[in-house]
């Protein structure tokens, strides 16, 4: 299974691809898209849903996990993540991706394991579980191979449940 994570933003949106075999995951590409600060919202909307239309055409992904919107002392700020998160979603949806959200709690339990660890935990979990050289820069695609992480944790534990269901259906009939 090919998993995206995306860690949106309307300055910065972190990627990270990575490809789930069992129990391994390996990662296949990672970035960031960028919009200049200072060019109107809907330009920069429109940069951030381009560049993700071209980046999912690329890498196919099966599943994009996309970082939940949490909220932000800054409304305005706020605001425009969550507008990025929509343009993102709009490109998987067209691109027939599948689409999950996770919380940030989440996604520091299924990569550290613990739901309050702090962002340097996290983003050394994601160095030792993908077998990188060194951390991920900036944060914001460490973030986002830490969303695509917990994807794949996540569906697996759901396929190990879809699979025990089936078997407890069949011992009953």
């Amino acid at each position: 299974m090919r998993i995206m994570g995306i860690d949106p933003g309307i300055a910065i949106v972190g990627f990270g691809v990575v490809e789930q075999h069992g129990h391994r995951i390996t990662p296949i590409q990672y970035g960031t898209i960028e919009t200049k600060a200072g060019l109107p919202t809907p330009r920069r909307l429109k940069q951030i849903y381009d560049a993700c239309t071209e980046l999912l055409a690329k890498t196919t992904p099966d599943v994009v996990a996309i970082e939940k919107l949490f909220f932000n002392r800054n409304v305005t700020t706020a605001f425009s993540v969550g507008q990025a998160r929509g343009v993102i979603m709009l490109a998987a949806e067209e691109a027939g991706a599948a689409i999950t959200e996770y919380t940030p709690l989440q996604v520091k339990q299924a990569v550290v394991g613990y739901g309050k660890a702090e962002k340097r935990q996290v983003q050394e979990m994601v160095k030792v579980l993908l077998s990188l050289s060194e951390i991920p820069r900036p944060d914001d695609v460490a973030d986002a191979l830490a969303i695509a992480i917990c994807e794949a944790h996540s569906a697996q534990l759901q396929r190990q449940l879809h699979v025990a269901e089936q078997r407890s259906r069949r011992k009953s009939e």
